[in-house]
């Protein structure tokens, strides 16, 4: 007889939203969600518009449905993201920051791509877990959390059961992560600074760090590490992208030291190298020129310092 103690499938191994849909609490959760639009408070900003009548009053850019950019299988991910069979991704319009040096200002600034109902949404990330991706990796969805419970809730009804990415800018209200809670497999959050003024100058959002922080311990809270499977896939948990700017603007030891203090040294960072200047960057000195080898080096010996171990290196572009 098997032991009660042993799991042929871990919980990790589940999607944790299809544990809310037989209570009908996802339904509710996108409900609630949806509720929050008329006077959108879903992102920090809290702009207050209508988000039903005009999408121009929003700071986003995006009304009460979601726009879709792209979609497909994606390899150019993290290696425990795409696997052998790609991650699905579904690049989302519009954006709740205004980052100057944007390398997808067209679909972040410009709004471009199709408008989708909830049900077209759901039929996307159907046809991306037919498709064999190990994941639905949702791609800039700060602002349109409503658009994806609405539609996560269809599919899920329907048989989808990929773990969900909430692959963010990492600028999210604590308010709408608790909505996720239960929901959203793993948290890919960006931690693009360490210095107040420095998000203010370069992303026109003076408390990105506060918001940013706070978000990245109840992210943590929700999830914990990063939980790969046999196949070096993975299943649940917290991934940190951080990519180092010129001039040390990104203000590397800052985010390492609140992570190693405050979230975890088991944290899996992707420490990124490859910036370039694009978008408004050469107008914003140093973000007009790619960061020196050294200061990639820089922080990586940095996060090494502070016994961060689970390491994602990507130095291509500094020079």
């Amino acid at each position: 007889m098997q032991s009660m103690a042993t799991s042929v499938n871990p919980p990790w191994n589940r999607a944790r939203y299809l544990d809310l849909v037989p209570s009908g609490e996802l339904t509710k959760r996108a409900a609630d969600a949806a509720g929050r639009l008329a006077h959108c408070e879903l992102c920090p900003r809290r702009c207050g518009a209508d988000r039903h009548r005009s999408a121009q009053q929003t700071f986003c850019g995006i009304g009460a449905h979601a726009v879709v950019y792209s979609f497909g299988a994606h390899h150019g991910e993290e290696d425990c993201l795409t696997g052998r069979r790609g991650s699905g991704t579904i690049f989302f319009s519009g954006c709740n920051l205004r980052c100057a040096f944007c390398q997808n200002w067209e679909i972040s600034q410009r709004a471009a791509g199709r408008e989708m109902e909830p049900n077209e949404l759901a039929a996307v990330m159907l046809a991306l877990q037919a498709r064999g991706c190990h994941n639905i990796n949702l791609v800039s969805p700060s602002h349109v959390v409503a658009a994806i419970l609405a539609a996560v809730d269809i599919a899920a009804r329907q048989g989808l059961e990929l773990p969900l990415v909430y692959n963010t800018g990492g600028y999210d209200r604590l308010e709408t992560l608790q909505l996720l809670d239960g929901i959203v497999d793993i948290y890919m959050p960006d931690m693009k600074y360490g210095r107040s003024d420095v998000a203010h100058r370069c992303s026109q959002a003076g408390d990105y760090v506060e918001v940013n922080f706070a978000a990245v311990k109840e992210m943590h809270r929700q999830v914990g590490d990063l939980v790969l499977g046999d196949d070096g896939v993975a299943r649940r948990g917290l991934l940190v992208r951080h990519l180092v700017l010129p001039g040390g603007l990104a203000g590397s030891m800052q985010v390492l030291d609140f992570l190693a203090a405050e979230v975890s040294p088991n944290t899996f960072i992707n420490i990124m190298g490859q910036y370039h200047p694009c978008y408004l960057a050469g107008q914003e000195p140093p973000l007009d020129k790619r960061p020196t080898a050294a200061e990639y080096r820089e922080a990586v010996r940095g996060a090494q310092q502070r016994g961060f171990l689970r390491l994602d290196r990507r130095l291509s572009g500094a020079s």
